[in-house]
């Protein structure tokens, strides 16, 4: 049996792959419960949690079938590689989402969030809260919205990988 060689890629698109269908997942839990236009903390923390566990796992594995051994730029390349891959899955959910699956999400989502503004500072006129949110409605559009997804998890990724890297590094002697 031949013995393949470990590449950060290949780690990189298995993980991603994984974290994008997890995401997917949780991201249709969300949707089936009407939660999805919500953005409240705890469903974004739980999302930021499963990030990343999933981008420390790819690291590490490629650690573990790297004989133990892993570079920083090993792991930025893991991890920013695994959170680009998720990022793609994540940016055509995001437009089958908004396209298809509920063509009212940008609506709701900016009715909720004029509510919230509305209760917790009841001072502001429904006239500048109406303001702010057309504005943003022009910045809202499905491929905007898979930009900063990408832009987003690509710097989330950043950090994570560097941070584990550095924890994780390890040279192989010379």
């Amino acid at each position: 049996m031949e013995n393949q060689k470990i590449t950060t890629a290949k780690t990189a698109l298995n993980y991603g792959i994984i974290l994008g269908g997890i995401s997917l997942v949780y991201s249709l839990m969300l949707f089936f419960l009407d939660m999805h236009y919500q953005g409240d903390t705890t469903t974004s923390l739980i999302g930021y949690i499963i990030f990343i566990i999933i981008v420390f796992w790819a690291i590490r594995d490629f650690k573990k079938n790297n004989n133990g051994y892993i570079s920083l730029s090993e792991a930025l390349k893991t991890g920013v590689g695994t959170s680009l891959i998720s990022a793609i899955i994540l940016c055509i959910y995001t437009i089958i989402l908004i396209q298809y699956l509920d063509p009212e999400f940008l609506d709701k989502s900016i009715e909720y969030q004029k509510q919230k503004l509305l209760q917790e500072d009841p001072e502001i006129s429904i006239e500048n809260v109406n303001k702010m949110f057309d504005m943003q409605k022009e910045f809202s559009g499905p491929f905007i919205i898979s930009g900063f997804i990408i832009i987003f998890n690509l710097f989330f990724g950043f950090i994570i990988s560097l941070i584990v890297g550095l924890i994780l590094k390890k040279s192989q002697p010379e």
